[in-house]
């Protein structure tokens, strides 16, 4: 049985979600309608409603545009977090019509009915159930059947439209030399001869490509339908290689090295040469809880109490799975059918109401009620598995709460506070390193995915109390401690010298820093009050010399 995938494409998703909303405001589906997204300085529609694609309206075009094109356009402001969860809410939907669902960019999924179409009547049955359903949904949908992904994905975006492309003035506006011996014959099907064979299956609710003619079904689809970049689809097209088909003829080994091996390897998986595969979203293990007000708030201490009675619950989904939440997302959606997010995160994971409050509870004065908020929603993002409880008795729970102090959970909790004001990574923690080198004798690890040293050994020598990158210093060039020397253009005079400790390089490793071969370290106490720490690198691939790496207290 020859595989079989349905690509379902939404066109007019972000707009047609909102207009969905607003089914009793019956004025906004008689006008122009769109959503505005702001990238960089601009201001660019999203996503367009049939209506304003009906007066000229297009998505991509720039807001201001589209006001001079239509006095009437309402818009609204893109909400992307929203969009893809009325995408997923259609993943599940889906899944009637195959177990074998996946999404397929912002605005589609990817069915493999492979085996399925039989139980709906067949492939026509199925693509008119999928669009008379979406249409009682409110929704615009397009639908491409082929035996590859590519291919379906073609058909549902570029069935119906012609080989054309965007030319510019040094388009060649003829057959390319390759498919002239095919010219003829397209030309007289196109003049109402009879199709050849292999030729598109349309149907009313979608385009199908039969089994096996997948190649020809794509053949008079632009180049674009091939999924590749803007730039190499304009290249084609001024070389006259406008369909899919030209390309089809022409040689694999100059394709390549003209546009590279990515354009012929998308012509491959849209024939089904190359296997693209498909896999199915798995359903996503939600720990979340929500509540919608009967009136809308917008007091910091509305949402503190609302955040109130949503944290027990969370706890409660947490425990009964064993599960601590180590990231926090509280949503706050507002009456204008946006929405503002508020992520926090924990040193450790938790199913605490008491300890997972005062984070979120730092943080809602940067929320903006707007016009109101109308639901909140509050989601443990990140969880990790907590040790199993038992119960136990008055005895057990009291050396339960002396292990709860002893495991201090205060410094934790502190960490989480200042982590949730200038964020976890900022908050580092210094580990012994296992290296007999200065500088590597120890390690920066973030405090939140880490815990404290158990033992850290003092070095058998003294260490300075600041480090940095040896400087040069200007003194004779022999082993000896100098009596006077020359650092950062100040004359210092030595009065005691302890040393030398010799260090060698890490043989196995080539370090740029110790190039200079193995060095002798001293301690030495300058006449000016600076105790500083020098060593004389003897010389290996770079000259030899003194150098000042640290200072004592």
């Amino acid at each position: 049985m020859p595989r079989r995938l349905l690509s379902l494409w939404f066109p007019r998703l972000g707009a047609e979600r909102l207009l969905r909303q607003a089914r009793t405001e019956a004025a906004l589906h008689e006008v122009p309608f769109a959503v505005v997204e702001d990238i960089g300085n601009s201001q660019i529609l999203s996503s367009v409603s049939a209506r304003a694609s009906e007066v000229g309206i297009y998505k991509g075009q720039p807001l201001r545009d589209a006001h001079a094109v239509s006095a009437d356009l309402r818009t609204a402001r893109r909400n992307r977090h929203a969009e893809a969860g009325f995408l997923e809410a259609l993943l599940r939907w889906a899944g009637k019509f195959s177990p074998w669902v996946a999404g397929d960019g912002g605005d589609g999924l990817m069915l493999d009915v492979t085996g399925c179409t039989h139980l709906f009547g067949g492939e026509a049955a199925l693509c008119a159930r999928i669009v008379e359903e979406t249409g009682d949904m409110g929704l615009t949908a397009r639908i491409g059947l082929a035996d590859s992904r590519g291919g379906a994905w073609a058909l549902a975006r570029f069935a119906g439209q012609g080989g054309g492309h965007a030319r510019s003035g040094d388009d060649i506006d003829q057959e390319a030399r390759a498919t002239r011996s095919r010219a003829a014959r397209r030309r007289h099907w196109e003049r109402g001869g009879a199709a050849p064979s292999g030729r598109l299956a349309p149907a009313e609710t979608g385009t199908i490509a039969p089994p096996g003619q997948t190649r020809g079904a794509l053949s008079a689809l632009p180049v674009a339908a091939l999924r590749l970049e803007e730039e190499t689809a304009a290249q084609l097209a001024r070389l006259g290689l406008r369909r899919i088909g030209d390309l089809a003829g022409q040689p694999r080994a100059a394709l390549a090295r003209r546009f590279g091996k990515g354009l012929v390897l998308r012509l491959d998986q849209a024939f089904g040469a190359v296997p693209e595969p498909l896999s199915p979203a798995a359903p996503p293990q939600r720990y979340a809880v929500r509540m919608t007000l009967p009136e809308p708030i917008g007091l910091e201490e509305d949402v503190a109490a609302g955040l109130d009675r949503l944290l027990p619950r969370l706890s409660e989904l947490l425990r009964a799975r064993g599960q601590g939440a180590r990231t926090l997302r509280l949503q706050a959606f507002r009456s204008d059918h946006t929405m503002q997010t508020l992520e926090v995160r924990l040193a450790r994971a938790s199913d605490d109401p008491e300890r997972l409050r005062p984070l979120l509870a730092m943080k809602l004065n940067e929320i903006d009620a707007g016009f109101g908020i109308d639901m909140l929603r509050l989601e443990a993002v990140q969880v990790e598995p907590l040790s199993q409880r038992t119960p136990v008795g008055h005895i057990g729970a009291g050396a339960a709460v002396n292990a709860r102090l002893a495991a201090n959970t205060a410094l934790d909790d502190l960490i989480g506070r200042i982590g949730a004001r200038v964020g976890m990574e900022a908050i580092t923690r210094r580990h012994p390193g296992d290296s007999h080198i200065p500088e590597k004798t120890e390690t920066v690890l973030a405090a939140a995915w880490s815990e404290p040293a158990a033992a850290w050994a003092p070095p058998a020598r003294p260490r300075p109390l600041l480090l940095w990158r040896p400087e040069p210093v200007q003194a004779p060039d022999v082993p000896r401690p100098p009596e006077r020397l020359r650092w950062r253009g100040r004359d210092l005079h030595l009065t005691s010298a302890q040393g030398p400790e010799r260090i060698a390089p890490e043989w196995w490793l080539d370090d740029p820093a110790w190039r200079s071969g193995q060095r002798d370290y001293w301690r030495v106490t300058c006449a000016e009050g600076d105790a500083l720490w020098l060593f004389y690198a003897h010389g290996a691939s770079m000259s030899s010399g003194w150098f000042c790496q640290g200072s004592f207290a």
